[in-house]
């Protein structure tokens, strides 16, 4: 762990500062959690922003260890700052909210609560749309370094962290992630998944960790490019069930 941690800061030390901050945030939520009762949609206010740091926290460690593999040039350099201001802003708003008692997503009741979610959705579009253009080079680079099934472990998960990240809008555009019921059904611990309805979070969840889960397969089971390919294709089969079962307004888990 030691040597991993050494090895991100010394490749990208804007994003492992930034990681480690959110993960820190996370820890305080999580305490935060203990001492406060606020509640949004009858759940503790302070589930929301540690699940947002923690998932930020991964996402820029990971895509901070990928990036050393492109080298440290202007894109990698961009993208890196680039993260790290719009995670910002929009893990801030979260956070910002909850401390209020107040909804960040789909919360248009004012016009400013309006605004401010209308550029939310935009960041998370520039995330989205900037991590493509990263997926982009590494589809153009042959990296002789890495290990066939390595790079396609890493390009499909790039591949499906995009893809699942924009069906994100699927739920921008409805003001709600819970298909056949209201937001705040009765839910899984933590997660908050619903039990009685479809959830468009599942989906959602499940194809962004596609980032993590196929490098981190193809590199330490599969060992193939063919075998590599083929989880791909699976794990996206598997995901795009879910988010069809969640429009159903089936929940994953009753």
């Amino acid at each position: 762990m030691n040597a991993f941690l050494s090895q991100l800061r010394h490749s990208n030390e804007p994003l492992y500062y930034f990681g480690l901050g959110c993960l820190v945030a996370a820890l305080l939520c999580l305490v935060l959690i203990q001492f406060t009762h606020t509640q949004v949609l009858g759940v503790n206010a302070w589930y929301k922003p540690m699940k947002f740091f923690l998932a930020t926290g991964i996402f820029v460690w990971t895509m901070a260890w990928y990036m050393q593999y492109l080298g440290n040039n202007r894109a990698v350099v961009w993208y890196s700052w680039g993260l790290i201001v719009l995670f910002t802003f929009e893990d801030g708003y979260i956070a910002w909210q909850a401390a209020r008692g107040q909804l960040s997503h789909f919360n248009v009741s004012t016009p400013l609560y309006s605004t401010l979610y209308g550029l939310m959705a935009v960041a998370a579009v520039g995330i989205s749309l900037w991590t493509a253009y990263i997926a982009l080079l590494f589809f153009q680079q042959d990296l002789p370094d890495l290990s066939g099934a390595y790079l396609w472990g890493i390009r499909l998960g790039l591949l499906l962290f995009i893809v699942f990240s924009m069906q994100g809008l699927s739920m921008g555009a409805r003001l709600t992630h819970t298909i056949g019921g209201a937001d705040g059904s009765p839910g899984l611990p933590v997660v908050n998944w619903s039990r009685r309805y479809g959830d468009l979070r599942i989906a959602h969840f499940l194809g962004m960790h596609a980032l993590q889960i196929l490098p981190l397969l193809s590199f330490y089971v599969l060992k193939s490019v063919r075998a590599t390919v083929i989880a791909g294709l699976l794990y996206a089969i598997l995901t795009t069930f879910v988010f069809w079962q969640a429009m159903q307004g089936r929940p994953l888990l009753r």
